[in-house]
C-alpha cells in the first residue's frame, strides 16, 4: 500500500454527486486519518436531543445549538465530544480529559468531570457515532470525485448555524468551488 498523506484536522465537504443519503450535503471534520483508516464526525447534522438528556454534565457547555450531532452512521450508541481551546494548547499546557486533533481542535474525554475543563473551553459539541472508513476506502472516494478537501476552521466546529454550514464552508475557498455553494437543494427544480 501506498503511504497515505494524512489529512487529519480537514474538512470532507461532500458533493453534489454524493449519492450516500447519510452524506447528502455532509461537513466531516477529519478526527483520524491514516493508512489503518480514517474517522471523522459530520459537523452539521443536529439531531433534536438535548445534550442535557444523555450527558448532564456537559450540557452547560455544550454550545448553541445545545444538542447532539448526529457524527455519523458508525456506532450510533457511542458519544463523542469536539471541543476547541482557545490557542489550541499541546503538550503538559493542555488541559486534563482534553487531546488536540489540529490546532485549536481536540477531543474531549467525556468520562472526565466537566469542570476539569469548563474554564478551558472556547467550545463544545456532542456527537453521537462517528463516520468512518477502512485502509484506502476514503482515499477510493475522494479519487471518484465524493468529496471536496478543504481547511477546517475552528469555529467550524461549532458554528451555530449548523444547516448553513455546507455552503459557508465551500463560499469561503479562494477557488472554484466558492461557485458549488449555489449549488440548488434540487436541480430538477432549475
Amino acid at each position: 500500500m501506498t503511504e497515505v498523506s494524512s489529512l487529519t484536522g480537514r474538512l470532507l465537504v461532500a458533493t453534489p454527486a454524493l449519492a450516500d443519503p447519510n452524506f447528502d450535503r455532509a461537513v466531516v471534520l477529519l478526527l483520524d486519518h491514516d493508512e489503518e483508516g480514517s474517522l471523522g464526525v459530520v459537523l452539521n447534522r443536529p439531531t433534536p436531543v438535548d445534550v442535557g438528556d444523555i450527558l448532564e454534565g456537559w450540557a452547560e457547555l455544550a454550545g448553541e445549538p445545545g444538542v447532539v450531532f448526529q457524527g455519523g452512521p458508525v456506532s450510533l450508541d457511542s458519544a463523542l465530544g469536539v471541543a476547541v481551546i482557545p490557542g489550541g494548547p499541546a503538550g503538559p499546557a493542555a488541559p486534563l480529559g482534553w487531546r488536540r486533533v489540529h490546532g485549536a481542535i481536540g477531543l474531549v474525554d467525556l468520562e472526565a468531570p466537566p469542570e476539569l475543563l469548563a474554564k478551558a473551553l472556547g467550545s463544545l459539541r456532542i456527537f453521537a457515532g462517528y463516520a468512518g472508513w477502512g485502509p484506502g476506502q476514503l482515499e477510493s472516494e475522494l479519487g471518484d470525485g465524493a468529496w471536496y478537501v478543504v481547511e477546517s476552521e475552528p469555529g467550524d466546529v461549532s458554528s451555530p448555524a449548523p444547516e448553513r454550514l455546507w455552503r459557508e464552508v465551500l463560499r469561503r475557498q479562494r477557488n472554484e468551488l466558492a461557485m458549488v455553494a449555489t449549488y440548488p437543494d434540487d436541480p430538477s427544480l432549475n
